[in-house]
């Protein structure tokens, strides 16, 4: 199966009222993968199956995105566990941002995609990135 970065087509082959789809990103993500391949052994002509070597191309290329999929879960929750640790460290604490115009003693923090917040006693936010300076 021949999958174009910048697009691709699935045809049902029904004849004269054949579909084609063409996504918006110029990417393939696991769910459309795993359609087109179930698409294509659905609908391959038994007397000419497709070529093995093709087939186990494919299934190695599924292989390999199942595995960036569970590295991208693994390398989430490494950076969630992180930015807590970060957290639990601050807290309580004085803090200064990296610029240094907001000073102030840390009551919580917010933990989003990328890092962590810092909220201040005074109610301002800091974001917890390199060159803040815990007190």
């Amino acid at each position: 199966m021949d999958v174009s970065a910048s697009s691709f087509s699935a045809s049902n082959k029904t004849g004269s009222d054949a579909k084609t789809t063409t996504p918006k990103s110029n990417t393939l993500d696991y769910n459309a993968f795993l359609q087109l391949l179930v698409a294509e052994l659905q609908n391959q002509d038994p007397t000419q199956p497709s070529d093995p070597t093709a087939h186990v191309s494919q299934l190695a290329s599924f292989s390999a995105l199942e595995q960036q999929v569970k590295s991208n879960a693994k390398l989430d929750s490494l950076l969630t566990a992180s930015a807590l640790s970060q957290a639990d460290s601050v807290i309580g604490h004085t803090i200064t941002s990296a610029d240094g115009n907001t000073t102030g003693k840390v009551v919580s923090v917010k933990i989003i995609d990328g890092g962590a917040i810092a909220t201040l006693t005074d109610g301002s936010e800091v974001d917890l990135t390199s060159g803040i300076t815990i007190a």
